[in-house]
């Protein structure tokens, strides 16, 4: 705990590195566990195929959501 799933447009792996590794942090740091607790798992969509994500995992889990297309919903 916690795994921390991402999907999103393809980036180079300099970027996916480091977009895991602030994560990670944040997770260290205000989440409070270990290191060996966490997992974090980075899934690339193409663009074109990108609707899938927002029709299977999104809009079915909308009550779940923290953040929806850049709107808080905190």
């Amino acid at each position: 705990m916690p795994y921390i799933k991402i999907k999103a447009y393809p980036k180079d792996e300099k970027i996916k590195k480091e977009v895991a590794e602030r994560i990670n942090q944040v997770f260290l740091e205000l989440w409070g566990c270990p290191q060996e607790a966490i997992t974090i798992s980075m899934e690339e969509v193409a663009p074109e195929n990108w609707h899938t994500v927002e029709e299977q995992e999104i809009m079915p889990n909308e009550d779940k959501m923290m953040i929806l297309s850049g709107e808080k919903k905190y």
